[in-house]
């Protein structure tokens, strides 16, 4: 039997490691096995793959090195940031947080954690585009804000928001900001002097780097507490001996991102066109979800009629296609999407919708069989109910 041949459209969720990264990471594990903070030739010698990992990855977001607190990944780079100021911050008058409502699970989360510690919260709304008002958070803003954070760009409908006017607003009341650019880092081109912001999170497996590694930039001067206390490893901001090989692969991945970002940028944002035209040409009752600019290149996200998201999700599997419903870090729950929900979508919209992240495998000859198997798909999962498809 002839094997079903296999298309990753799910690079939201993670990429394949770069070759290049392979080979570096390799090397390190086997090489510069030594603690970074030991004196001896071994231990300088993993300090030394360290700090070229830090200014690759600094350069890929505009920053100074010594600025870049290297972390487990996105999660925990958001959780340092809004942990960090509000601990830092806890004593005093401010003790507000503000992030959107469609923020990732992992700012989410922690806000809820911070409201039953006493902290007042408040999530802003978006609008059918997905995209937060900087008149909505002047409006939310009060001297008691602390912190406000707002993604670059959402995960689901990969919408880019309009940070340096937030972040504006945001400092006219003394607020700090933080930005989650997980889904931006490698991408988009990237400066967190740009951006005016005073926090940036990234994840190194989001730009074809390893899983378990990513980082979060600090503005000089802003002060935070760190999450875990130990030794005075990342200038005393992030406790615990560093995973070397992994920081060697994200600086390994920075670097490669941001030689190819414009070309493969362009590349990525042609083909997720040809998909999007292709469904919306071939399938009835469909819609891109979200606002189609700004927007990251290489995403969409599509609503299909009276198609359980599941079911189709499950059928392009089987026809070898791996595509998502939305965060990895919300898979295995039957709950809507909270991303289309907060856009003021319908029920069945929050749950016919299927995201497609394009990334360097994808070819032309992808979409092109995804386009073609797709309408067989939808209409034997629609022929299985007798509501009509909604115009």
């Amino acid at each position: 039997m002839e094997a079903v041949p296999r298309i990753y459209l799910d690079h939201n969720a993670t990429t394949p490691l770069h070759p290049a990264v392979v080979d570096r990471m390799t090397v390190a594990l086997r090489e510069e096995f030594g603690n970074p903070s030991s004196v001896h030739h071994f231990g300088q010698r993993a300090k030394a793959a360290m700090d070229e990992a830090r200014s690759a990855t600094a350069a890929l977001i505009g920053a100074d090195p010594s600025e870049v607190v290297f972390t487990s990944g996105g999660t925990e780079s958001d959780n340092v940031a809004i942990r960090g100021v509000a601990e830092a911050l806890e004593s005093g008058p401010r003790r507000h947080l503000i992030a959107s409502a469609i923020e990732h699970e992992a700012v989410l989360n922690t806000l809820k954690a911070l409201a039953r510690r006493g902290w007042k919260t408040t999530l802003l709304p978006v609008d059918a585009s997905g995209i937060v008002s900087p008149d909505a958070l002047r409006a939310a803003l009060t001297d008691e804000t602390a912190l406000v954070s707002i993604m670059h760009a959402n995960n689901e409908i990969g919408t880019v928001q309009p940070i340096l006017e937030l972040a504006r607003v945001a400092h006219e009341r003394g607020a700090h900001f933080h930005t989650d650019a997980v889904q931006t880092a490698g991408k988009l081109a990237l400066d967190v002097g740009t951006l005016g912001v005073d926090l940036l999170s990234i994840s190194g497996h989001k730009f074809y780097g390893p899983k378990g590694v990513g980082a979060l930039w600090i503005r000089r001067g802003l002060r935070l507490l760190p999450l875990a206390t130990g030794g005075k490893q990342e200038r005393g901001r992030r406790a615990g001996t560093e995973n070397v090989a992994g920081i060697v692969g994200m600086g390994v991945a920075a670097q490669a991102a941001r030689a190819a970002m414009a070309e493969e940028g362009a590349r990525l944002g042609a083909l997720r066109d040809l998909l999007e035209h292709g469904i919306l040409r071939d399938v009835p009752a469909t819609m891109v979800n979200g606002a189609r600019e700004p927007r990251v290149p290489n995403t969409t996200n599509i609503s299909f009629d009276r198609v359980e998201a599941e079911s189709l999700l499950i059928a392009l599997d089987l026809e070898g296609i791996a595509v998502s419903t939305g965060s990895a870090c919300s898979s295995g729950t039957l709950e809507p999407s909270h991303v289309l929900k907060a856009m003021g979508f319908p029920p069945h919209r929050t749950q016919n919708s299927i995201r497609f992240s394009l990334g360097s495998g994808n070819t032309e000859a992808d979409i092109e069989r995804v386009v073609a198997v797709l309408p067989g798909i939808v209409s034997k999962l629609r022929s299985l109910t007798r509501m009509p498809v909604r115009a």
